[in-house]
């Protein structure tokens, strides 16, 4: 059986709500004529019902005057109290339902609602004023420290600068680390610069603290300037990345850190190239994951890392997603999209990028025609690629042929690339005339990072930020902290975010699923070299992990030490304790220098005894490991090295070459190349990461024969 209910319209009573004017005096009224007519038929003494109302007049006093209510309002309660009480005594005296009795009865309910709405409209107004008047006490306080600022600054820049402004505003930021002048410059041509160029002199006049500085910036128009003036240093202090992993779009800004006034500071790479610079120890490579994590966090951006140094920038962000064969695990992808550790996959990188930008240029004429636009309509759908490049600046200045090549490709990119959507960021160690000395780089990366630490050698922030002023090294100390300069925003301080370990991986797990994918049209003109960068014989060198452990056998035996052991296959003594570090570092050194000095040797194979046991005849330095397939290993790198020609080859190269026949570690490969560069096989070309070694037969002069 179905019931039908219909739905009851009408007014809703709040029964927890207080009682106004015209309710209060009608429960009043109501409350004495009940009272009234239930005394009256009970033989109620009509004194009781007068000691009620005194009663409740003296507790509504005492609670109006803790409230601070004004005395009207005060008088209001208690005359209602009193006058209720007295008309109840006299209704049970004389009949409370008498035509005089209810009139006299509705004239107090009136004229009771009457005074509370009165005194209800006079204590809002009294509120209305109390609340205005602190706001005026504050504004009167507020108003005159900033006219007191206002003074102060303004005589502080005649008095340095030379110059008379006349202060319009002053701005107290809201993270309460600064303020900003807005100031009016005088008549006659004077310009903002002037003011800028002592920023020094200001904030050593100023007494501020170090790490605070008086930055002068243009102003709404040429004749207005603006200076920001920090009071508390929020440099020195470590800032840990946020916790927000949220979406991010190219359109809408990239986050790179933090202004001395706490505000983010947002970089905007649909058209523009960056450039990190930072010397060793000023953070730069944290740094440069600051960036990886943002272009991770955003929709329509995929990216591509270049790192000659192993590959050591792009590492954290690929490895939380790829199995031990190194293919990336269902279910997560890497943080970026294609990582290049050699100057081959940097090659096919780049050339694939160039292709892109060439394809897109033609594919999506229709599409930009509807947008109307001449710039490609970035999305999640056709994402731009950002290629990172680690010390690429220094790619564009390197001498050796294979930099050269790679060089010329990222000009490449930067030149043709823009309004496909291929765009770079390049960090270099220095901020010196040979790294900014390139036009196409100074013209294109307009988004510009110089992480000083306190360094001062090959940090000109004048060539770096050309028209700034008042930049100094010394005024940003810190590690992670500097200058930072955009198009929007002019070079003034920043503060790099501190980004740890454990929360790339949480990003990398976090915006797995939030990564777009190559549009087809790209993915089709990029070829092959895309589709294959995952595949195991290019990720081979990722899981190239090996580290030194200290195992020791199932039986519990203690295990033989790392190092030199010259009876390693006699059972009697007992060999160096494994956990003994004077004596494995002296082994590792002493077998070091034999390798070095007898490693071309070919050692005699062991007697073998009665028994069939291979023993030593006598000592053997090599025990514990295979003689000949050592040496077959050393004469395949020296015909690799030979092989390489005049181009020469790194220790990389021929470790991962020698890998899968001879599991030669590139710990063992860098041994032979420094033994060999010092008795005249090779000869050493280059320093650092750009280090290559060649066959002596390729170089202009040949050393005599051994």
């Amino acid at each position: 059986m179905t019931t039908n209910t219909a739905t009851k319209t009408g007014p809703v009573w709040d029964w927890a709500a207080g009682h106004g004017p015209v309710t209060g005096a009608l429960s009043a009224t109501t409350g004495a004529l009940a009272v009234a007519t239930t005394g009256a038929a009970a033989g109620m003494p009509p004194g009781w019902a007068l000691a009620a109302g005194a009663a409740g007049a003296i507790g509504h006093t005492a609670t109006s005057l803790r409230d601070r209510l004004s005395a009207r309002t005060i008088g209001m309660r208690a005359a209602s109290w009193l006058l209720g009480a007295g008309w109840t005594t006299w209704a049970m005296t004389t009949g409370p339902l008498t035509w005089a009795a209810l009139g006299s009865l509705a004239t107090l309910g009136i004229g009771m609602g009457a005074a509370a709405r009165a005194t209800l409209l006079r204590e809002e107004a009294r509120e209305l004023e109390a609340i205005a008047a602190a706001e005026r006490q504050v504004a009167r306080e507020l108003s005159a420290e900033r006219r007191a600022i206002a003074a102060e600054w303004a005589d502080r820049i005649q008095r340095v600068c030379g110059i008379t402004v006349r202060v319009l505003a002053v701005e107290q930021w809201p993270t309460g680390t600064g303020f900003t002048i807005d100031a009016e410059l005088p008549p006659g041509g004077t310009t903002y610069d002037k003011i800028a160029r002592e920023s020094a002199r200001l904030s050593a006049d100023a007494r501020l603290p170090h790490g605070c500085t008086a930055l002068a910036s243009q102003g709404i128009d040429q004749g207005r300037v603006l200076v920001d003036v920090t009071t508390v240093n929020v440099l020195a202090a470590e800032v840990t990345y946020p916790a927000d992993y949220g979406p991010l779009s190219l359109h809408t800004g990239i986050p790179w850190g933090l202004r001395t006034n706490a505000d983010e500071i947002r970089t905007y790479l649909r058209e523009q190239c960056a450039l990190v610079v930072g010397p060793t120890g000023s953070g730069k490579t944290n740094m440069v994951h600051t960036i990886l994590a943002g272009f991770a966090r955003a929709t329509d951006v995929l990216t591509w890392v270049i790192d000659l140094n192993a590959g050591s920038a792009g590492l954290p962000w690929v490895r939380p997603a790829l199995d031990s064969s190194g293919q990336t695990t269902e279910g997560m992808r890497p943080g970026v999209d294609w990582l290049a550790a050699s100057h081959e996959e940097a090659a096919m990188m780049l050339d694939a990028a160039v292709r892109i930008a060439k394809h897109r240029k033609m594919a999506y004429q229709d599409l930009m025609s509807q947008a109307n636009t001449d710039l490609l309509p970035i999305s999640d759908r056709i994402p731009q690629i950002m290629i990172v490049i680690d010390e690429g600046a220094e790619i564009l200045t390197a001498i050796d042929r294979p930099s050269k090549a790679l060089a010329a490709k990222i000009l490449e990119v930067i030149r043709i690339a823009r309004a496909m959507g291929v765009r770079t960021v390049l960090t270099a160690l220095g901020a010196t005339g040979a790294v900014l000395g390139n036009l196409m780089l100074r013209r294109e990366a307009k988004v510009r990072v110089a992480l000083t630490g306190g360094e001062t050698e090959g940090m000109d922030l004048g060539k770096q930020f050309p028209g700034s002023r008042g930049l100094r090294v010394d005024q940003a100390p810190y590690k992670g902290a500097g200058f930072m300069g955009t198009p929007e925003s002019p070079a003034a301080l920043f503060k790099s975010w501190r980004i740890l370990p454990n929360q790339i991986r949480d990003i990398v797990a976090a915006t797995s699923d939030r990564h777009p994918t190559l549009d087809a049209t790209s993915s089709k003109a990029a070829g092959p070299d895309y589709a294959r960068r995952w595949d195991t014989t290019r990720t081979a060198w990722m899981r190239d992990n090996d580290t030194a452990t200290d195992e020791r056998p199932a039986t519990g035996a203690p295990a033989r030490p790392g190092g030199l052991n010259l009876s390693a296959l006699r059972d009697s003594g007992t060999p160096p304790a494994a956990d003994d570090p004077d004596a494995d570092a002296l082994a590792h050194a002493f077998m070091a220098q034999i390798d070095a000095q007898f490693g071309t040797t070919t050692e005699p194979s062991p007697p073998t005894d009665a028994a069939g046991d291979d023993r030593p005849a006598g000592l053997n330095l090599s025990a514990l490991r295979d003689a000949n397939e050592d040496n077959a290993a050393r004469q395949a790198a020296l015909a690799l090295l030979l092989a390489a020609g005049p181009e020469g080859t790194g220790a990389s190269a021929i470790a991962r070459a020698l890998a899968d026949e001879h599991g030669t570690t590139r710990q063992t490969v860098v041994g032979w190349l420094k033994a060999w560069a010092e008795d005249g096989t090779a000869v050493r070309v280059g320093t650092g990461t750009k280090t290559r070694y060649v066959h002596h037969r390729h170089t202009p002069v040949n050393p005599p024969e051994d």
